[in-house]
């Protein structure tokens, strides 16, 4: 009789992922976390080249040595100290090089340490690598609750966050990452750091990222992603960097469940680097006006109590009807809208649902209307 591996059922037992039915029809969807837009011409343009000259070979393990270090380059200025292209590895799309940091690090029984609410995806790394996930519940206004993350981090191999943050689109300031830094001076608590939004912050001020903080960047696996920023989800390509015995045990992992990233989309992402800033202010400029026209509609519904996004582009408001989450994403289908269910995201995204404005300013609008007719009729 067959029976899978350990680690699968660890994963189906931990995991609050849920997998939505296709989309079709009229649906609305304000579920996805992807980009509506186009890849930049100049992107698309470097791949055609990049195949027109034969560059379909396989690339070497760590990546094409241009991009890392053009993205070196990058991380110099954002850590503000030096960053070789040595301690660089490309990965098959953010998750790949979440999956390789997460599995290079975690042993059986360690103790991980993450934010509840959160992406669902670190949990489940952890439990296919034996640990064992802490969730930390965040503060009222959806920041970390540094007095409970204290405790938690007693002893605690490693603490994985995103900033901005998935779902609830809040923004780590500076005086959060120095005090995150101060809880872990002296310990040897790693972090993974996922800024995967960093590009969209609309605070007013600069963006913080964790290697730019002097107690937090030796200890930091900083892991990126070209999906969000460039709108180049389909085209699987992210990058780590941090100290160089984690990204070799990462790149160990990589290279064997994944190998290389193809060359032309390495290359095609070097353009992306080079080329596209102008391209990436002006989707940052989008998705924040679209913000603003999704609050003002779900201002408007009953019973909403909505959060206060910071970056990236989701909403995350809390409901007031004493059902579950993937009830009422299921109920909100029937009227012709999709978002997720805020369970998905950790036991403290119960009640909530998470919504995405990376969709055209009509589709926000009628998706917001259904909305709050669904919500009405469970009502």
């Amino acid at each position: 009789m067959f029976a899978p591996a350990e680690a699968v059922a660890r994963i189906a037992a931990a995991s609050r992922r849920t997998q939505q039915p296709q989309s079709k029809g009229d649906l609305v969807s304000l579920a996805m976390g992807e980009p509506d837009f186009d890849t930049p011409p100049s992107v698309t343009e470097a791949a055609h080249a990049s195949l027109r000259a034969g560059r379909t070979h396989y690339s070497p393990l760590l990546g094409e040595p241009a991009l890392r270090e053009a993205l070196a380059d990058k991380l110099t200025g954002i850590a503000g100290a030096p960053v070789s292209a040595s301690d660089i590895l490309i990965t098959q799309g953010g998750t790949a090089g979440l999956a390789a940091s997460i599995l290079g690090i975690v042993d059986p029984g360690d103790k991980v340490v993450i934010p509840d609410p959160t992406y669902s995806l670190y949990a489940d790394l952890v439990s296919m690598a034996g640990g064992t996930v802490v969730p930390v519940p965040l503060a009222p206004d959806l920041h970390w609750d540094l007095d409970r993350l204290a405790d938690a981090l007693t002893g605690a191999k490693l603490f994985v966050f995103c900033n901005p943050s998935n779902p609830t689109g809040i923004v780590h300031s500076r005086d959060e990452l120095d005090a995150l830094a101060t809880l872990l001076d002296g310990t040897s608590t790693i972090v993974i750091s996922d800024e995967a939004y960093s590009d969209l912050d609309y605070t007013g001020r600069p963006f913080t990222s964790t290697i730019s903080i002097d107690g937090l960047r030796d200890r930091t696996v900083y892991c990126q992603t070209f999906s969000k920023s460039y709108a180049m989800t389909g085209w699987r390509v992210g990058y780590l960097w941090g100290p160089a015995p984690l990204i070799q045990a990462s790149a160990r992992i990589h290279n064997t469940f994944n190998g290389s990233a193809n060359t032309v989309v390495q290359d095609a992402a070097l353009a992306a680097v080079q080329s596209c800033d102008e391209d990436v202010a002006r989707m940052r400029a989008a998705y924040e006006r679209r913000g603003e026209i999704m609050r003002t509609e779900l201002a408007a519904i009953p019973g909403l109590t909505l959060s206060a996004p910071e970056g990236a582009f989701y909403q995350f408001p809390r409901y007031d009807l004493d059902v579950p989450s993937v009830e009422v994403v299921a109920a909100l289908r029937t009227h012709g809208v999709a978002v997720r269910p805020g369970s998905e995201f950790g036991a403290r995204g119960e009640g909530h649902l998470r919504l995405s404005y990376a969709a055209s300013e009509e589709s926000i609008t009628e998706g917001v209307r259904r909305l709050a007719r669904g919500l009405s009729a469970l009502r």
